[in-house]
């Protein structure tokens, strides 16, 4: 029987006996089969079939043939054949960009493609001279990849160059050889060798057409240094929502077995924000220093622009980090799940930076236009292979920065004041419907 000025423990209640509540399963299961079921649909979807989701990706087209038209054609071989490319490939699936060395040069170096399909200078006199018996070597076309792009977009930009050349040499073949009849072969051996040889007469082989460094991760660093950018202002927004909150008296505080609660400080929503918001610029600029660090200086990751990768990351972290305290913000608890969605779900499918947004269904080309990641990654992808030029995707990557940036102040103010104006203050619990 408790005393006076004594005060009874409450009662502890038991794991088990909450268990046995349906409600207590309701929100959480809920959430997180949905969760299950929007990420796996969401992943696995833009990597599945990428060779039956192909829609225009970039190849460059080089006809560099100087050969005259051979007797009774109006145009030399060279450009028979790119047009046989062009012709045998569907429109949907491969836009081939007919340019001339110099242009396919400069759209690797750029980043505009993904390989390019080279057509010799002495492609007409070479398959003349194999028609006509006086030689053994077949013709050479050269694709040039471009790493760069990530290594699975220029294999699978250079698989598909090598098969439609493969399949203009097929057709080029059955012309030739309804035009060489067996009896001019010098005797039965050559000839057959040399109907042999023009059945497929032309040989592809390929090569990197655009270098990039020893460790750069296969063109796959640009992808990790854009994700670690991301996801330090996503962690790092969350860390300083969390911890303000609790250094304020809004959340408890709880590290292991130690849990602490502090006075309520009365302060605005507003002001709370603005404060996540000043703390998440100055934190950055630590966390993304140490990131350079440790890639750079460390682990040693080919980084031509140094100053140039740490400001733009540097800022990428800021709009993202402010993106997340407006969301949180405006959602609440929810806020970060919210943010996951927006900022990690919804954007590494859509990055283009692993499978190329060529390669991936139109829903993820979609989310490609204004999802963070693909902007980002290539901006850095930009900086770290094609020596930090605009229209490699720098411009756009900082373009979206900004727009970036604008919209989270907009947002997150526009909502913290609402809810100010309506008295919805944090120090005052808000009564639940």
């Amino acid at each position: 029987m408790a005393t006076a000025g004594s005060q009874e423990a409450p009662r502890q209640a038991r794991a088990l006996a909450l268990a046995r509540h349906p409600k207590i399963w309701l929100f959480p299961g809920v959430l997180c089969s949905v969760v299950a079921v929007v990420l796996s649909l969401l992943y696995m979807g833009g990597i599945v079939n990428p060779t039956g989701n192909l829609h225009r990706l970039p190849i460059a087209l080089v006809n560099a043939d100087q050969g005259p038209p051979p007797p009774g054609r109006a145009v030399n071989l060279g450009t028979e054949l790119t047009r046989a490319v062009v012709a045998g490939t569907p429109d949907d699936t491969v836009h081939w960009r007919q340019t001339d060395t110099e242009g396919a040069n400069d759209l690797l170096a750029s980043g505009k493609v993904y390989a390019a399909l080279l057509v010799p200078e002495d492609f007409t006199a070479t398959v003349t001279a194999l028609a006509a018996g006086g030689a053994t070597q077949r013709p050479t076309l050269t694709v040039l990849t471009n790493p760069g792009l990530g290594s699975l977009g220029a294999s699978l930009a250079s698989q598909t160059a090598q098969n439609a050349a493969h399949q203009a040499s097929m057709a080029a073949g059955r012309q030739l050889l309804a035009a060489v009849p067996a009896s001019n072969a010098p005797g039965p051996d050559a000839g057959a060798t040399a109907r042999l040889l023009l059945a497929d007469p032309i040989t592809v082989t390929s090569r990197v057409g655009h270098p990039i460094g020893s460790h750069s991760g296969l063109g796959l660093s640009a992808f990790y240094y854009a994700l670690l950018a991301v996801l330090t202002g996503f962690i790092g927004g969350n860390i300083i929502h969390n911890g303000v909150d609790g250094a304020l008296g809004y959340s408890d505080s709880e590290i292991g077995p130690w849990h602490t609660r502090r006075p309520t400080v009365p302060i605005s929503r507003t002001q709370t924000l603005l404060l996540k918001m000043v703390m998440t610029a100055g934190i950055m600029l630590l966390t993304t220093s140490l990131v350079l660090l440790c890639t750079v200086g460390i682990l040693g990751m080919d980084a031509p622009h140094q100053a140039m990768l740490w400001l733009f990351a540097y800022c990428a972290s800021v709009a993202v980090g402010l993106g997340v305290q407006a969301i949180n913000a405006a959602f609440g608890g929810i806020g970060q799940l919210v943010s996951m969605f927006v900022f990690i779900a919804l954007a590494l499918p859509s990055s283009g930076a692993t499978v190329p947004l060529q390669a991936v269904p139109a829903f993820y080309r979609f989310l490609g236009i204004f999802e963070p990641m693909r902007q980002l990654s290539d901006g850095i992808r930009a900086i770290l292979f094609f020596d930090a030029r605009g229209d490699a995707g720098l411009a756009r990557g900082w373009t979206m920065i900004a727009i970036g940036v604008v919209l989270a102040l907009a947002f997150g103010f526009a909502m913290t004041r609402y809810y100010d104006r309506k008295g919805l203050h944090r120090w005052t619990p808000q009564p639940s419907e």
